[in-house]
């Protein structure tokens, strides 16, 4: 099936084009455009992505060195530097957000049933942010403090699979918090914050919703002890209270009860407080759940290490959003294609193998064979078992 086809094109056959082009068409993405369509400027910029390319003179110069191939690559004409330069600066970033979306929903149906550790019948979320610094003198658009440029990527993690399901922009003056004003919550599900989104009135709305948090306390929250719960200290947990808040204003934004549950880590031996309003579950598996909150730091940590998300091809801000978009969907597709052709390879061996071999005319599963781990060997860096099968 995949004969006289590159590893770039069978990787590629996994995005939704049909629905990639109804995107394009409401935009009118590629009104006006004779050569480099939105199309084939995705292709370029998720090979520079693949192929870790420092520029787009280091793009141009790559594929142009591949003429014979780069027509079964998606290309009808060479790729210039400077029609891709215009292409990020002037097509819409949310044409890829959206195309990003569709693959983000694909890869979570596969990854639904994967487990990260806690065995939970809700969807369990990861919510945090990371700053992605900028030079100034070049994007002055994205002023973050005296000296320094930045942008910040808010992220919503999806335990199940460590994909991420939401993923809003903004300019890194922007509160953690205010991200809670677009999220969209599912009735049902559990939110894990860290305590920089402690806003009584906007976790109010997220039960409202008959969604769970779980976030960490700030040591000036004024709170009533109802009652507590018999707990097992062994299990590292020092009380399970149900409070009432009676701050000023706390007492109005939140005016029902409140889970509290006190807890010592038992490597730092540090005394940790976390609120919740789900008293079904354990208070180990409360503690357990903020646990895996770290995930999404793992997350951010690798994508800046292995995508092309700290040095940018374009200083406006279309060109940024972009870039980072298409980052964001590289990563997904490939996270889908190791899932559908069942590769048991961690996400970051997979990309290795991708970026030396994308021009090869063999089946992707061939490409691999000889690539997989021991069975009772342990994962290359402890890092990346976080994408490990």
């Amino acid at each position: 099936m995949n004969v006289g086809k590159t590893l770039f094109s069978q990787l590629m056959d996994f995005v939704p084009w049909s629905s990639f082009a109804r995107i394009v068409e409401r935009y009118q993405g590629d009104r006006y455009v004779k050569v480099l369509s939105c199309a084939e400027q995705f292709r370029a910029m998720a090979f520079a992505q693949l192929t870790y390319r420092e520029s787009l003179r280091d793009i141009e110069a790559s594929l142009s060195a591949q003429t014979a191939k780069r027509y079964h690559m998606g290309f009808r004409h060479a790729v210039r530097r400077a029609t891709l330069a215009d292409a990020n600066e002037s097509r819409a970033w949310q044409i890829y957000a959206e195309l990003a979306q569709r693959l983000i929903a694909q890869a979570r149906k596969l990854y639904a049933e994967d487990s990260f550790g806690i065995e939970l019948q809700n969807s369990a979320y990861a919510l945090d942010s990371t700053v992605i610094d900028l030079c100034l003198s070049l994007f002055p658009w994205a002023p973050h403090c005296y000296s320094k440029a930045a942008v910040k990527m808010h992220t919503l993690l999806d335990l199940h699979g460590n994909i991420p399901s939401f993923i809003h922009i903004t300019h890194a003056r922007i509160g953690d918090v205010r991200v809670l004003d677009v999220l969209h919550f599912e009735a049902g599900a559990i939110y894990v914050m860290d305590r920089g989104y402690l806003d009584f009135a906007r976790l109010y709305r997220l039960h409202q919703a008959l969604a769970f948090f779980v976030i960490r306390a700030k040591s000036n929250t004024r709170m009533r002890r109802l009652y507590s719960a018999i707990v097992d200290r062994a299990s590292g947990v020092i009380c399970d209270q149900t409070i009432a808040l009676i701050g000023q204003s706390t007492a109005t934004d939140y005016p029902e009860r409140i889970r509290r549950i006190r807890f010592r880590d038992p490597e730092t031996h540090k005394p940790l407080v976390f609120l919740t309003n789900h008293f079904e579950l354990p208070a180990s598996t409360i503690c357990a759940l903020y646990k895996a909150r770290w995930q999404v730091e793992l997350f951010f940590k690798w994508i800046k290490q292995h995508l092309r998300i700290k040095k940018f091809y374009g200083y406006s801000e279309n060109a940024v959003k972009t870039q980072i978009w298409i980052a964001v969907s590289t990563y997904v597709l490939v996270a889908i294609a190791k899932k559908r052709l069942n590769l048991q390879l961690p996400l970051y061996t997979l990309l290795q193998i991708l970026s030396v071999t994308l021009f090869e005319k063999i089946p992707l599963q061939q490409a691999v064979i000889h690539q997989q781990p021991p069975s009772n060997g342990p994962a290359h860096c402890n890092q990346l078992n976080l994408f490990s099968n």
